[in-house]
């Protein structure tokens, strides 16, 4: 194996969550009457720390209503979180590489959040470790990783930071660990390739291949 550890973005990687995500943040932005934001800058947000999302998405709204606006923005996401699922095929591949790797998360999402998410979905038993955005810092800073790696005692090369956005890529360069792009979920492929990855699957199969050959 050339790496000991995978460790993998959610929203967008393997859940299919960010249309729902970018919606919600537009009919937040609606509601309060600030100026909704495109479904690219909406996207462009995922997996970003609160304060750097809404400085990005709405930058009109004043920091004094930042927690008005997640209030509407947690009211949409949660009346809408059952109806999400995994990506094709993720449940197999997770189950797969589980075998043979230890798995963890690095997401931008809450520790509740993911929680949540985790024992809806049955998934908690793949993953050994996880760093959520709310635990330290967000991405693209390497906080995640380093802390990942510190857990569970594995150094640069042994990881493989896997992602559908710049955020995780950049993360992943700012760690000193290599990384792949899903062009499958929230940013297009031309900004994931300028960060550099090992290389850009479109699918989950496509994923699986690539993790075969090259993991």
């Amino acid at each position: 194996m050339r790496y000991s550890l995978i460790v993998f973005d959610w929203d967008g990687t393997i859940i299919d969550s960010t249309g729902t995500i970018a919606e919600c943040i537009q009919q937040a932005a609606a509601e309060m009457s600030l100026p909704v934001p495109h479904d690219e800058r909406a996207r462009h947000v995922i997996g970003l720390g609160l304060h750097d999302s809404l400085r990005h998405a709405v930058p009109e709204l004043p920091a004094s209503r930042y927690a008005d606006f997640v209030a509407l923005y947690r009211k949409h996401f949660l009346a809408r979180e059952d109806a999400m699922k995994l990506f094709p095929g993720m449940d197999e591949l997770l189950a797969e590489l589980q075998k043979t790797h230890t798995l963890a998360i690095a997401t931008g999402k809450s520790r509740k959040g993911l929680d949540r998410a985790l024992d809806a979905g049955g998934l908690r038993k793949y993953f050994a470790a996880s760093r959520c955005g709310d635990e330290t810092s967000p991405k693209p800073h390497p906080a995640m990783l380093r802390e990942l790696m510190d857990e569970l005692n594995l150094s640069q090369p042994q990881l493989l930071m896997i992602g559908d956005t710049s955020h995780d890529l950049e993360m992943a360069n700012a760690a000193g660990v290599d990384s792949l792009a899903v062009t499958y979920g929230a940013h297009r492929e031309e900004g994931l390739l300028a960060c550099s990855p090992l290389g850009c699957v479109s699918s989950v199969r496509l994923l699986r291949e690539w993790l075969k050959s090259n993991a």
